[in-house]
């Protein structure tokens, strides 16, 4: 397969047309945080589900509408007026390797976060660097945390990780072009700045098209297909997430 540079720009413009549309939302975590309107209930809801999107989709779904029920359906106010003895609800729950001590800790530094750092915006949108700014979230957010073995449940670029999951979730948040898939309610960072969620599909799709040639997927390799989908559009390169992924999962191309 021998694609120029325009061959491969056109064929990621077509699909990113073809899957960013609202019917995406079915079966995608993002439709979690479209069932609320409040900028806080969005973006609570969003993080959550975002934290555990891994593994088999209508699991994820479904855990995540099981976070959002014991929350009483109201994000956002629960998290700011829950007491230690609300956090006995979340006995029992689990996705995958997050269980409820996860949960209860995820509900304690969410509170803390909005109490004393102005909320998720402010405390993962501090500059243009994502890779900095997804670090400092991350001492922000499990700062006074108790249970140490939930830290593994939000990744550090600074320490090589992709950070697939938060990366995809301030996609969601960051970008605005009005499809009804992201939600553009965050705008202390510009779409210009996100970096790839880099994943399997989208990963060797990328690679396919010659725009990433490291093997792992790793922080190096978010940095060199984000460069790249540059090219493209300087000003929201992370559009083409969406063209990428569905070559891969969808198209399986």
């Amino acid at each position: 397969m021998s694609l120029t540079f325009s061959d491969v720009h056109a064929l990621l413009e077509q699909k990113y047309e073809e899957f960013n549309r609202p019917n995406f939302n079915d079966d995608d975590p993002v439709g979690i945080p479209h069932q609320f309107s409040k900028k806080e209930d969005i973006e609570i809801a969003g993080f959550l589900a975002a934290t555990i999107a891994w593994g088999n989709r209508k699991s994820i779904i479904n855990n995540a509408n099981k976070m959002i029920q014991l929350m009483e359906g109201a994000p956002h106010d629960f998290i700011m007026n829950h007491t230690k003895k609300d956090l006995k609800r979340t006995e029992g729950f689990v996705h995958r390797t997050f269980n409820a001590q996860d949960l209860a800790q995820f509900f304690q530094s969410l509170q803390q976060l909005y109490l004393k750092h102005g909320g998720l915006e402010s405390a993962l949108c501090q500059s243009a660097d994502m890779a900095q700014n997804i670090a400092h979230f991350k001492q922000l957010f499990f700062e006074g945390a108790t249970s140490l073995r939930t830290l593994k449940h939000v990744s550090d670029p600074s320490k090589g990780s992709s950070a697939k999951r938060i990366n995809m979730y301030l996609r969601w948040m960051v970008r605005d072009d009005k499809r009804g898939v992201d939600f553009g309610i965050w705008k202390k960072v510009s779409p210009a700045h996100l970096m790839l969620p880099l994943d399997v599909h989208t990963g060797n799709v990328s690679r396919k098209l010659l725009l990433l040639e490291r093997k792992q997927n790793d922080w190096k390799s978010v940095v060199e297909i984000s460069d790249q989908l540059r090219k493209f559009d300087p000003k929201d390169p992370i559009k083409y997430d969406f063209a990428l992924f569905g070559l891969g999962a969808i198209d399986h191309f």
